[in-house]
């Protein structure tokens, strides 16, 4: 049998295996996740009763497709405007539960006797919990929309967001096989950089580009349009050194922003399931039996860490956050499980090869576990909460019953808070745009005919089309909003000190975009560094008291927020 049937043969046992399984599962009342994982360990290489898959390797290559679906698909149910709406109560949490339960896990795998790397990437595992599995757990138990699952509902979102930054944080340590500081903050540095780019750039431009060719779009066209750009982002971000999963993500979070996002959601669920089916049958093809009775220790520890660690790092997360004893025990308990992204995060370890294939099964075995004691675990936070709330002293009662962190009862709504928070972003966001144009700039724009023009023609030409387009940026860099020049107005009759900050803070802005136009300058002209920054200043000044300028960036701006605003807009409507 040649190579394309032996592949059809294996697509169809995984299918109808997964298919079978499933059904049990359902009327088992059980996740799906779990059938597909038992459904592969029956069609795997390590279980000879039933037809065995003939190419691993290729339902692998499948299995990678599938983890880009899950990303896209995750994506696309993220909003970034819902993130920055929630209250401290989750970032508290997951911050909390992320660092603690990531070095524990680490703290363990390292006195287990593996490698600094396998034990960063069994933290970073157990730290994750399942979102899939709490959903049908909350689904089961009847209790969405109470505050506590609604407190981990963004808990969950943020740890895929964490999740993402993990695997790329990891995936590099995995190139490099060594861990470094240096080049763990030039990771994260580039991925912020990275995603404030993607971002701002696909909200300014994939919006515009659905509202023109609406008309010409039916479902069909929609849906290739959106997986074509899903792997398109894929690419450019291996391209640049990140993984296809977080390709993946940025697409779809994108996609979300547009008043496509939600059509486009329900076109490509058929696609996620189907993908997401295999890479879970190919989870399940990986659990070793052996591995299983040889590491059941192994495996009781990890199990133990995630059932108690979880849960109590969880709960005095929130319990920190401000919330209350019953709302704390209730959230911890249901965050303890792990689940599809600890299965993600250790295929980014045996893609790379820092991973034995004994971790896999152990951390499929801890998920299993941890998957079924999920809806046990939610139904004992309240029998756990009456019996401390009855054995706890009165004091302490009461300390728990009035307790707020300061952060959460009396919010600071400073004038200073507001303008660092909107100046500091805008100055981050328009430093990002202005490198990204020098950068296309001197890598593509400058090498273009370098031999079919003089060269101070060439250059000039290069140097007009630069400045041209960093211009907007520039003018967004140096300026505010006319709410900011209010409160700066307000500050600076204070006092003398507001006076001397808000200088400085100007001029450091002045001073970054002279700094973009004098590299510009530098790049295309040979004059002394003088006259290079007096040429820059002169450029500087001219672009910020520009009026046409004002017209430009205004457009440029109201364009932006209509695009990211439009869904609003829409459901207002």
């Amino acid at each position: 049998m040649n190579n394309e049937l032996h592949f059809i043969t294996d697509l169809a046992l995984i299918l109808i295996s997964a298919g079978v399984i499933t059904i049990i599962f359902k009327l088992l009342k059980q996740p799906l996740v779990l059938g597909y994982i038992v459904a592969g360990f029956l069609v795997g290489p390590h279980f000879s009763f039933f037809p065995t898959i003939i190419s691993p390797a290729s339902v692998h290559e499948w299995s990678e497709i599938g983890i880009i679906f899950l990303l896209f698909a995750l994506g696309l149910e993220f909003s970034f405007k819902k993130l920055l709406s929630v209250g401290n109560t989750a970032f508290i949490t997951t911050i909390i539960e992320i660092l603690t339960v990531t070095g524990m896990g680490f703290l363990t795998g390292y006195l287990l006797g593996w490698s600094i790397l396998e034990s960063l990437f069994l933290g970073g595992m157990l730290a994750i919990s399942s979102t899939t599995i709490i959903i049908k757990a909350f689904d089961d138990l009847g209790v969405k929309g109470q505050k506590f699952a609604d407190i981990t509902m963004v808990i969950l979102i943020l740890q895929d967001i964490v999740a993402i930054v993990m695997m790329v944080l990891l995936s590099g340590m995995a190139v490099s096989a060594h861990f470094s500081g240096m080049e763990m903050l030039y990771s994260i540095v580039k991925l912020i950089f990275f995603l404030i780019l993607w971002f701002v750039v696909g909200i300014a431009v994939l919006p515009n580009l659905f509202r023109a060719a609406k008309k010409y779009m039916n479902d069909e066209t929609l849906l290739i349009i959106s997986i074509g750009l899903c792997f398109g982002m894929v690419v450019f971000a291996e391209s640049v050194g990140f993984s296809a999963a977080l390709g993946a993500f940025v697409m779809g979070s994108i996609l979300c922003e547009t008043v496509e996002g939600k059509h486009i959601e329900r076109l490509i669920k058929g696609i996620k399931d189907l993908f997401g089916a295999i890479f879970f049958v190919s989870v399940g093809m990986m659990v070793d039996p052996h591995i299983l009775q040889d590491y059941w220790g192994t495996i009781l520890i990890l199990t133990l860490i995630t059932l108690v660690g979880k849960t109590i790092f969880s709960a005095g997360g929130a319990l920190i956050a401000g919330e209350s004893l019953q709302i704390s025990l209730l959230t911890g308990f249901s965050l303890s499980q792990i689940g599809e992204f600890s299965f993600i995060i250790a295929s980014v370890g045996i893609t790379h090869g820092v991973l034995g294939d004994h971790i896999y099964g152990i951390i499929v075995a801890v998920s299993v576990i941890t998957t079924f004691t999920t809806p046990y675990s939610i139904k004992a936070a309240m029998p756990t909460y009456r019996y401390l709330y009855r054995v706890l002293p009165d004091s302490m009662r009461k300390g728990l019953d009035n307790y707020k962190l300061g952060g959460t009862a009396q919010r600071d709504h400073s004038d200073w808070k507001v303008i660092i928070r909107s100046s500091l972003g805008r100055t981050i966001i328009f430093s990002v745009l202005c490198f990204a144009v020098v950068f296309c700039s001197f890598n593509y724009l400058y090498p273009l005919f370098p031999d079919k023009l003089p060269l101070l023609l060439h250059n000039t030409i290069c140097a007009g089309i630069t400045l041209v387009a960093l211009a907007p940026f520039l003018y967004g860099l140096m300026t505010n909003n006319s709410h900011i020049h209010q409160l700066y107005r307000k500050l600076w009759r204070n006092n003398q000190l507001n006076r001397t900050v808000i200088v400085a803070w100007l001029l450091l802005r002045l001073f970054l975009a002279m700094l973009f136009v004098t590299i510009v300058l530098a790049k295309s002209y040979q004059f002394t560094k003088w006259v290079l920054v007096l040429i820059a200043v002169v450029i500087v000044l001219f672009i910020l008291f520009s009026k046409n300028m004002l017209h430009r960036y205004t457009r440029i701006e109201k364009n932006f927020f209509m695009n990211l605003n439009q869904n609003d807009n829409r459901n207002k409507d």
